[in-house]
């Protein structure tokens, strides 16, 4: 049976882009812990992290770096946290969200819900600036 993240990926849930490639896909989570919250997931199901080949780890890093200059440029937070727990959705995902406090970084704190017009903005304004 096919994760959350690979429905997403495959178009059968809607989600808001911002990156996309041949090994991965960007998209904002929609119980954000701060705007901009992004998910970097691989197109691969691989459940946990450490399973990855180092090449693609290696790129998910790179374009989760990526996302999180966007977000730097995008929503000036003093910091761009970035996390993998990977409790959540068998599937890898690395969480890269723009923070203001360590306190932004803990997922009890997480929003339950986002405005989709929200989602939107948000999902252009890294749009515009990952060059997408």
């Amino acid at each position: 049976m096919p994760t959350v993240f690979t429905r997403i990926i495959e178009g059968e849930l809607p989600a808001e882009f911002v990156w996309q490639d041949e090994r991965c896909v960007v998209f904002l989570s929609i119980n954000p812990l701060a705007r901009g919250h992004a998910l970097v997931v691989p197109r691969v199901e691989i459940d946990h992290w450490i399973d990855l080949d180092d090449d693609l780890l290696a790129h998910l890093m790179a374009v989760a770096r990526r996302v999180g200059e966007a977000q730097q440029r995008a929503f000036s937070p003093r910091r761009v946290g970035v996390i993998v727990a990977g409790y959540e959705v068998p599937h890898t995902h690395v969480h890269v969200v723009p923070t203001t406090s360590m306190a932004e970084m803990h997922f009890a704190n997480a929003a339950s819900g986002v405005d989709p017009a929200e989602l939107e903005r948000t999902g252009r304004a890294l749009r515009a600036e990952l060059g997408m």
